[in-house]
């Protein structure tokens, strides 16, 4: 083995790459190994499947052993030793294929057990993903095919070391698919790989529609009761009301069994009863029930802010009639102070660095169901728009409306779908803040050593190689503090961090409960009046 070779590391990211690779943007290298005997229809089926996928936009390439042996492994023979080596240089290929973002379909013998888990470790220690897929055909009807005649010569002794025949075949014990093509089309073969393929999509946040990958880290569904699943299944629709009004009705609908514990355990990272929202999914009914969705009238709250909930559309009609030819959003579910409006105007400042002439922010406030313990949503509109008010934003380049998802509490899994609604409603920027959707650990200190439930930077970290968000350009957040020495809210400098204050919200809440002024500088004046307003209104 050389020892004076130094690894070199590329300046192109995967994530990079899988913008620009094939019409399905999102990176998708791996590698599928399918193993079997000779004429097990191996490469029948990697070829199928290989133009399946480009057919898709997926970038894909087929590997057979006869093409490497005839250029790269042409110096190989049948020996043990040299099938241990063909299949060590062809692993490490199709990890380089992968690594660029291309699905590779590797369709060799590998007899050996040993060999192939040495192909699946070069993959995982470079973290990407491999399928081992069985292609089990028995030997008569690989022998009977023949289509080499390797089989008749190695019956008659011309062949020696031949796998089936005089070399065992040790067939894999825990492969990720087993497909006995017995009965079997090379179409329906090559089905059963595609259906693998995206359920693990599935199990990657994202879901496969029409060929492109569509992020859905957050699932939305009916929970029902164990009473009215029996009542209701059978029927070809079901009316969705609220009190005794018709909103929707849905049709075909499906029951599926709840599972609750799975559900909470993939969204949240923890199945612990104290989170807030955990809590409530275990507390709602024992089966889910979907279908095709019709929607019969708008939904209205009649709470005086139905104004500000607008459709996607409706909110891409508004940047047109702004003439806006960038809009960035900003996700929040808290009141608004100095630091954040700095933030969304260096946002701004940079966005026409890059040559944009009209960049509109979309100030987009979660206003479903939230925490007790959390700024209620009216009194959340009056503070944002008191911020407009004194003119930390310009108000002709601000769009401000509510986003009516219920804040979850499920970190980066949740992030994704933060950013993927602004994306459908027409932001191709997303500012990412520190700890998004983060709550603490429901042990405190006795859970994680920083008492959080969710790493802080991980939210930012998943954005940028999270499937199904291709044409959103994500802006970490940088850190703001409250500078003493200037009394203003600045962008954290770490040279001198003796001169900043980080006013934590419990710090601010407090400040507003017990009618003390936060620091000048610290949030617009107006607008920190509505904050106290509201804290000394449930005091009184």
């Amino acid at each position: 083995m050389a020892t004076n070779v130094t690894k070199q590391y590329h300046h192109v990211t995967r994530s990079k790459r899988g913008q620009i690779l094939g019409t399905v943007h999102g990176f998708r290298g791996c590698t599928i190994w399918f193993t079997g005997l000779s004429g097990a229809g191996k490469t029948s089926i990697a070829f199928e499947l290989e133009a399946c996928l480009v057919s898709k936009g997926i970038p894909a390439y087929g590997l057979d052993g006869d093409n490497m042996r005839t250029g790269l492994n042409k110096n190989l023979g049948f020996s043990k030793e040299d099938r241990v080596e063909n299949i060590r240089r062809v692993a490490e290929v199709a990890k380089l294929f992968a690594d660029g973002g291309h699905v590779c379909l590797c369709s060799f013998v590998s007899p050996f057990a040993e060999d192939r888990n040495l192909a699946r470790e070069i993959h995982s220690s470079s973290d990407l993903p491999f399928f081992e897929v069985f292609v089990d055909t028995p030997l008569e009807v690989c022998e009977g095919r023949d289509i080499k005649g390797l089989y008749r010569k190695a019956r008659s002794g011309l062949i020696k070391g031949f796998t089936g025949i005089d070399q065992e075949y040790e067939e894999p014990e825990m492969p990720d698919l087993v497909l006995k093509t017995v009965n079997l089309t090379i179409e329906e073969c090559t089905t059963q790989v595609m259906e693998m393929l995206e359920e693990n999509v599935l199990h990657f946040n994202s879901l496969q529609i029409g060929g492109k990958r569509v992020n859905q880290s957050i699932p939305i569904v009916l929970p029902v009761s164990t009473q009215d699943k029996e009542s209701l299944e059978g029927c070809s629709s079901i009316s969705l009301y609220h009190n005794d009004t018709l909103f929707a009705v849905l049709h075909r609908p499906e029951f599926y069994y709840h599972r609750k514990e799975e559900r909470v355990a993939r969204q949240f990272g923890t199945t612990n009863k104290n989170h807030p929202y955990i809590k409530m999914i275990y507390e709602s009914g024992d089966w889910l029930v979907g279908g095709d969705l019709q929607v019969l009238q708008r939904v209205k709250w009649h709470d005086g802010l139905d104004e500000y909930r607008l459709t996607p559309i409706e909110l891409r009609t508004k940047f047109k009639e702004k003439g806006a030819d960038a809009v960035f959003a900003f996700q929040l579910r808290n009141p608004i102070h100095n630091g954040h409006a700095l933030l969304m105007t260096e946002t701004k400042d940079q966005l026409k660095l890059r040559g944009y002439k009209n960049p509109v922010l979309l100030l987009h406030p979660l206003g479903g169901w939230t925490k007790d313990d959390d700024v209620p949503l009216t009194t959340r509109i009056l503070q944002h728009k008191a911020v407009l008010d004194d003119r930390l934003l310009d108000k002709t380049t601000t769009l401000l409306a509510i986003f009516p998802s219920p804040m979850m509490y499920a970190g980066p899994t949740e992030v994704q779908w933060h950013a993927k609604a602004r994306m459908c409603a027409g932001a191709n920027f997303y500012i990412v803040g520190r700890d998004p959707a983060g709550i603490p650990h429901p042990l405190g200190t006795n859970g994680t050593v920083d008492g959080n439930l969710y790493d802080p930077q991980q939210g930012a970290l998943v954005l940028k190689s999270a499937p199904g968000l291709h044409g959103l350009d994500v802006i970490p957040f940088r850190v703001a503090a409250y500078d003493t020495k200037y009394q203003k809210m600045d962008l954290f400098d770490p040279c001198r961090k003796n001169d900043f204050d980080f006013i934590s919200g419990t710090k601010m809440r407090n400040f507003a409960k017990t009618g003390v002024d936060p620091p000048n500088g610290f949030m617009s004046p107006r607008a920190w009046k509505v904050l106290m307003d509201y804290y000394q209104s449930n005091i009184r």
